[in-house]
């Protein structure tokens, strides 16, 4: 998006589901991201956020979930996902030592829309997911504050750059450039089309591992670059799922633990120091803050149709991965500290996807 050549640019076509137009997370109807990049010397870091719809949040929940592949990550707000079952502020992503200034300004916003909270009603569950940008960011700094936050959240729109942007600038992905990547997938049943969509933040893998389509990549690039190094895989991932699909809270976590098929296809193993973490949402049935005088009804599709829904998560999970990574540009940061970008890589050493 943005003009940004993406990996199916390069020939590689992951799956066999359709993507939705922009085969972005925003193909999800009412689904908007804003961002804000930090990018000064030993400032490379940023702000992600997803806005689930444009209207009330707060007092038009919408059903979620949160699925913990590895749980080596800072994340707020999950346990009262996990334990109501419900969405009520947009999503920020960012680095690990700003998860506290994400959160702050998330309340803030939701404040200033809803002059009942902490008055005549309960308070907030502001949801923030993060990853450690410390090789090429100086985390310490804290660079993020909250007017940048508060930015991202007012400038949301359908289409938004990915790669080194965001809260993805400082990321590396399979010892290369990550950050942000998105994409997504229809599902076609007999009672409707629906869309997957998939936003996230890649900050883990080893080089060796990666993989593309199944081309195995990473080894071929391994034997021209990084023979020194060591590699460590300490980074982590934060995978953020849409959907209009009519789910239960019980369906959309059995959804959001399908996408490690699609991390997995890319090359990782899912290591100790590499925190995996999956939220999702979906958009088909809007809960009210207030309790009505009528019981609530749900729609949601038959257990016999969610196979369709597990594909098409593993394939936008995939997809947006290797996005991440083609779309990443060579960010020098922390004391001149920097990664390849994959795109690059595949130019000077002529190596076909």
């Amino acid at each position: 998006m943005k003009n940004q050549k993406r990996i199916r640019d390069y020939g590689v076509e992951i799956g066999v589901l359709k993507t939705g137009k922009l085969n972005a997370i925003t193909d999800v109807a009412g689904v908007t991201v804003g961002q804000v990049t930090l990018s000064r010397g030993n400032m490379q870091t940023g702000v992600t956020v997803i806005k689930p719809h444009q209207g009330d949040l707060f007092h038009e929940k919408l059903i979620a979930s949160s699925h913990v592949i590895n749980g080596f990550g800072k994340t707020m707000g999950t346990i009262q996902l996990a334990e109501l079952g419900v969405l009520e502020t947009p999503i920020a992503l960012t680095n690990t030592l700003n998860v506290g200034t994400a959160a702050n300004a998330v309340i803030e916003y939701m404040l200033d829309k809803n002059e009942d909270i902490g008055r005549t009603t309960g308070t907030v569950n502001p949801v923030v997911g993060e990853c450690n940008d410390m090789f090429l960011n100086d985390v310490r700094g804290r660079f993020v504050k909250e007017e940048h936050v508060r930015r991202a959240l007012e400038e949301t729109s359908v289409e938004f750059e990915e790669g080194a942007v965001g809260a993805g600038r400082g990321m590396l992905c399979y010892s290369l450039k990550g950050g942000i990547g998105s994409a997504s997938r229809m599902v076609e049943l007999t009672n409707g089309n629906y869309t997957v969509g998939v936003l996230l933040l890649s900050n883990f893998g080893m080089l060796s591992d990666l993989t593309v389509g199944g081309n195995p990549i990473g080894k071929k690039l391994k034997k021209q670059i990084l023979q020194s190094l060591k590699e460590q895989d300490k980074g982590s991932v934060m995978v953020v799922v849409a959907t209009d699909l009519p789910v239960s809270e019980r369906q959309l976590n059995r959804i959001l633990k399908r996408s490690v098929t699609g991390l997995s296809r890319t090359g990782s193993i899912i290591t100790n120091g590499s925190g995996e973490i999956v939220l999702g949402f979906s958009t088909a049935n809007k809960i009210p803050h207030t309790k009505p005088q009528h019981t609530l009804t749900i729609d949601t599709i038959h257990e016999e149709d969610i196979d369709e829904a597990f594909r098409a998560v593993g394939e936008a999970t995939e997809e947006a991965v290797l996005n991440s990574l083609i779309t990443a540009e060579v960010v020098v940061g922390r004391d001149g500290n920097s990664r390849p970008a994959l795109k690059e890589l595949l130019e000077k050493f002529n190596l076909p996807l």
